[in-house]
């Protein structure tokens, strides 16, 4: 099934959000792996992200790990809604370094984020 992890994301957000009418996911393929640009009704984006991002962290992690069962690195982009007025500070968050770029569009997580085998470890312990 190539397209599982859409599948699975198409499945978690509309169960998170108030509008799943307006959830709309496009997935591309190319030499980097697999992007998924996740676009909802603005009204819903706290509900994505999550406290401190960790409901997206979180799903993300997901991703990359039917990726992996499916041998493809797959990122995930978040649209932020036109008009939105959150601030750009330069710094992922809880990278007080500044030496990290994360906004570099592609989704790409920034190398500072826990390996899957650490992720799967914290997750153990729920």
């Amino acid at each position: 099934m190539e397209e599982a992890d859409k599948i699975f994301l198409e499945y978690v957000v509309k169960a998170l959000v108030d509008n799943p009418n307006d959830v709309k996911i496009d997935r591309t393929v190319d030499e980097m792996g697999v992007l998924i640009t996740l676009t909802v009704n603005p009204a819903d984006m706290g509900k994505i992200i999550g406290r401190m991002g960790n409901t997206a962290k979180a799903i993300r992690t997901l991703l990359r790990i039917i990726g992996m069962k499916n041998n493809a690195r797959v990122n995930l982009k978040i649209n932020e809604p036109e008009g939105s007025m959150r601030p750009d500070h330069g710094m992922g968050m809880g990278d007080m370094s500044g030496s990290h770029n994360t906004n570099s569009g592609l989704g790409k997580a920034p190398s500072s984020l826990k390996t899957v085998d650490e992720a799967m470890e914290d997750l153990k312990g729920i």
